[in-house]
């Protein structure tokens, strides 16, 4: 009974995982006499595992099944099986890798919203009863916003092109993100969202995808779609829709990393227009941080892509990039990313792990700035930039000033929804910028907290009310303050 070949698993075996250490459920069956728990405890101890809960599962007479919660890496699952089966009478029921639990089956399910118990309630659901609400929405198309989940529901769409850190990983490995996004959506703001993966790179296929089925939806989510092909998409979905699209990966971070600036900028008491800030990449989050911190009045830009700093003679940029070089580095510096940092008072990364050494910073202003954005791993470590720096900002939950997209998407599209906005502007999106900056009051900012938490209570509906509320000044909010 103790052999590994019997050993139950949900888990992943590829090699690039097998390093990193992650969550488990050990089932042990282990015999009740001669204090054989402790006798495990302690060999899981020896081990090197860490034990952070122990729960009874089953009990009899001569036999108890306990659940540990571990923390092992996966290349040490197998010598720890080994071990504990050497133990008398103790039988390894399963090893599960909890995060993979999690995703048994999805992690979405569709729930009605009205019981379906009688005759009654099947007829007024569906026929005969939905036939009459059809009709309606026949005659008035625009009924659809109201008499359907049209009101209530986005689509948040990939093909998988560009995912996380993981790069061009396809439609299928990108699910589980978008049905994680989908989570977040109705978790923080209460709205639908239903994740569709593309099984194409072609561009026009995508936008025909979309364009036939956004009817049933009040926006479509735009995600983990690589660039170029990123900006035509979404451009061409909006010139043919009556609902917002929205390309997250550019403009979620872009309100987050603006509002965490404009309050990074209150605290060391600087001012926005004057602040040196050099920008280490220019991909599509890159750039749409880049104009958008310009739009909130930060003037004094160096941005720099891949081939280095972007001044008026480069020949080589991009049809995106080619903004760069009417709208940053007035000074035509030409040097090179370390040289540019001497005298900065701020810098976005945006770029790759490692880009920044810690060293380099000795050389900004005093009480300096830095998002390393990169993630998994920053372009430098809080822990080797804290010499010199003020305000550290990364994307990781593991450090203070989080940059979490997920503290924008889900009131930008409450509010969207709420107001029936047809598309997104740049005031709109400097709007919730701005409202989700006030969230933290001037006597409450601090280096390590110059952007709140995403279970912050405050932050959807801010955001919400400035979109509601820029959109209609805008002229493209189909509902009125007053509706």
């Amino acid at each position: 009974m103790n052999s590994q070949s019997q050993i139950a698993r949900v888990t992943d075996s590829d090699e690039e995982c097998n390093h990193s250490a992650g969550n488990y459920t050990l089932r042990l069956l282990i015999p009740r006499k001669d204090k054989m728990l402790g006798v495990v405890t302690t060999k899981i101890g020896e081990l090197g595992v860490d034990i952070h809960d122990v729960d009874i599962v089953a009990s009899n007479r001569n036999f108890t099944t306990r659940d540990f919660s571990i923390s092992i890496a996966a290349a040490k699952v197998d010598a720890l099986v080994a071990e504990l089966g050497k133990l008398p009478g103790v039988v390894v029921v399963n090893v599960s890798d909890r995060i993979f639990l999690a995703h048994l089956g999805g992690k979405l399910e569709v729930i009605g919203r009205s019981p379906v118990n009688t005759r009654a309630d099947l007829s007024k659901v569906y026929t005969p009863g939905v036939a009459d609400v059809c009709k309606a929405i026949a005659r008035d198309p625009e009924k659809a916003r109201t008499l359907t989940i049209k009101s209530t529901t986005i689509l948040v769409a990939s093909n998988g092109t560009r995912v996380l850190a993981l790069g061009d990983i396809g439609p299928y490995a990108a699910m589980p993100v978008m049905e994680g996004k989908a989570m977040l959506f109705k978790r923080f703001a209460d709205v639908n969202a239903v994740p569709i993966c593309m099984d194409t790179k072609n561009v026009d296929e995508m936008i025909r995808t979309l364009q036939i089925i956004a009817p049933g939806y009040g926006g479509i989510n735009l995600e983990d779609i690589a660039s170029p092909e990123c900006y035509e998409v979404e451009r061409r979905l909006q010139e043919l829709l009556d609902i917002p699209v929205f390309h997250d990966d550019q403009h979620g971070t872009a309100v987050v990393v603006v509002a965490a600036a404009l309050n990074a900028a209150k605290l060391v008491k600087k001012d926005k227009r004057s602040m040196k800030v050099c920008c280490l990449g220019t991909g599509a989050a890159g750039l749409a941080c880049i104009k958008l911190l310009y739009a909130a009045g930060f003037r004094n830009l160096v941005t720099f892509n891949k081939d280095g700093a972007v001044h008026k003679d480069r020949q080589d940029l991009n049809a995106e990039e080619k903004w760069l070089r009417s709208h940053t580095n007035k000074s035509q510096f030409k040097g090179s990313f370390q040289d540019s940092v001497a005298g900065a008072d701020m810098l976005l990364g945006l770029a790759a792990s490692g880009a920044i050494k810690p060293e380099w910073l000795k050389q900004m202003n005093k009480d300096a700035i830095v998002f390393a954005l990169a993630n998994p791993i920053p372009e430098v470590m809080p822990e080797e930039a804290a010499p010199y720096v003020r305000v550290m900002a990364t994307g990781g939950s593991n450090y203070p000033n989080q940059i979490n997209n997920a503290l924008a998407f889900p009131g930008i599209f409450r509010g969207l929804l709420d107001a029936r906005v047809t598309r997104v502007t740049d005031k709109m999106k400097l709007a919730a910028a701005r409202a989700l900056a006030q969230v933290i009051k001037p006597a409450e900012l601090d280096n390590d907290y110059i952007i709140p938490s995403v279970f912050n209570q405050k932050v959807v509906p801010a955001v919400a009310s400035a979109i509601k509320k820029a959109a209609q000044r805008e002229g493209v909010a189909l509902r009125s303050a007053k509706d």
